[in-house]
């Protein structure tokens, strides 16, 4: 019987450890943003991009299938040839009281490394900004909300992905692939240290 597949949300620490280990190693994540890009690839062509030998990309390529971050392209495969695509992902972590510290340690090096892309793509959006009708928007803001206004605030987002967003097979002509972030965290509950004002 084959096992059963993790999936995007592994239901054990182990299983997500292993998620964000294969997901922080550095050729894994290269050899992902390459499939994703270009739709689908093989170790041959993943080897000359990455400047690795084949043998060193099939070994990933296995990796990362077995975690199900890629699936082989049947129509495409043949002998020893075998063809990936990138799997859709949404991952959300567990809750910090059901992470071993190994997984919590995984998933800091994961955000870690993240946050580096991420500073990357902020410093790139400012320098492509062309105004409020092109394809760099953001937003910065700060409101008050409840636990509940913020769950269903991230329950709509989620939704208007969905309702927006297209896998690479079925986008539209001139779509392009946009990298979107969201987090919602609250702020400090003394920003500064020292008593509340009157005192």
């Amino acid at each position: 019987m084959a096992a059963q597949a993790p999936g995007p949300n592994p239901p054990t620490s182990a299983a997500r450890t292993a998620l964000y280990q294969t997901l922080t190693n550095p050729v894994r994540r290269r050899i992902l943003d390459y499939i994703g890009h270009y739709g689908e690839a093989n170790s041959t062509s993943v080897a000359k991009a990455l400047g690795e030998s084949t043998g060193t990309t099939s070994y990933h390529l296995r990796k990362l299938a077995e975690q199900h971050l890629i699936a082989e392209v049947p129509e495409r495969s043949g002998g020893r040839e075998r063809w990936w695509r990138v799997l859709p992902m949404d991952h959300r972590p567990a809750a910090p009281g059901d992470r071993t510290p190994e997984e919590q340690s995984a998933l800091r090096q994961l955000r870690a490394q993240q946050l580096s892309t991420d500073i990357e793509l902020a410093m790139q959006a400012e320098s492509e900004f062309s105004g409020p009708d092109g394809w760099v928007q953001g937003s910065r803001a700060g409101y008050y909300m409840t636990r509940q206004e913020v769950l269903g605030f991230f329950d709509e987002y989620m939704a208007l992905l969905d309702k927006y967003g297209h896998t690479q097979a079925d986008a539209p002509d001139g779509a392009r692939p946009m990298a979107l972030r969201f987090f919602a965290v609250p702020y400090p509950d003394e920003p500064v240290p020292g008593p509340p004002p009157g005192y």
